[in-house]
């Protein structure tokens, strides 16, 4: 599947990620106190929804509204980042004493990720230590899931009819409407037992979320301003 037609600018994202560690650093430097743990976004969605363009105005709009830098993750960014020592390196420090954390967490997991040489150990590590770190937003990575231990983590689902998904993959990868339904129960298949056998969660259960949005009725910038709204408790 061409990726690069799906998923943002990876290394438009790495980069800002690499300023974002910077800038981390130099406020830990004059802090005295631990300061109040700014918001962490999840955004998950069914295979052929929009959550990219939702994810990355969202981005924009909490930008804007705290003053603040903030980050668009996923699993794009997370491998790109894993090839370059010092970015990877730059985040785990701010793990410190958090690798219990992790322990735990893991530990609620499948028995096969507990692992420490495991590949998804280092993700999960990556991913908690941006989740703590805050302004961040987690796309997919089973974010919900991997953070539900965070008070100051929010968590949002994007869901959609087989004909809305399937329409929109097959505007955006311009392919012929079969071959576009086949790539969405495909890859939906992917995810869901990536979840279930892996995380041994359903990542489907409404449960795990702030809100959910049904993409056929909401377009991305009525689930992007609604997202931002209850993040900063700003009325619609």
């Amino acid at each position: 599947m061409p990726d690069n037609l799906l998923i943002p600018s990876v290394d438009l994202r790495v980069g800002a990620l690499e300023e974002y560690n910077r800038t981390q650093k130099q406020k830990a430097m004059l802090r005295h106190k631990k300061p109040k743990p700014r918001p962490c976004v999840t955004i998950s969605r069914q295979f052929g929804c929009l959550g990219y363009p939702v994810a990355e105005r969202v981005c924009e709009l909490m930008s804007h509204k705290s003053g603040e830098q903030w980050l668009l993750i996923d699993r794009a960014v997370l491998d790109e980042v894993a090839k370059h020592h010092n970015i990877s390196k730059d985040i785990l420090e701010s793990l410190g004493e958090k690798n219990r954390l992790l322990d735990d967490i893991l530990a609620t997991f499948s028995p096969r990720w507990t692992h420490s040489q495991d590949c998804f150990r280092l993700l999960c590590k990556h991913v908690v230590s941006l989740a703590e770190q805050g302004n961040v937003i987690i796309m997919e990575l089973g974010g919900a899931i991997i953070t539900r231990h965070f008070e100051h983590s929010k968590h949002f689902r994007i869901y959609g009819s087989m004909d809305f998904k399937v329409r929109a993959i097959a505007q955006r990868l311009q392919i012929e409407y079969a071959a576009a339904e086949k790539m969405v129960i495909k890859q939906q298949k992917q995810r869901d037992a990536f979840t279930r056998d892996f995380l041994d969660q359903d990542d489907h259960n409404p449960a795990l979320y702030e809100l959910l949005f049904n993409n056929d009725r909401n377009s991305v910038e009525k689930i992007a301003t609604t997202i931002a709204a209850y993040i900063t408790d700003d009325p619609l």
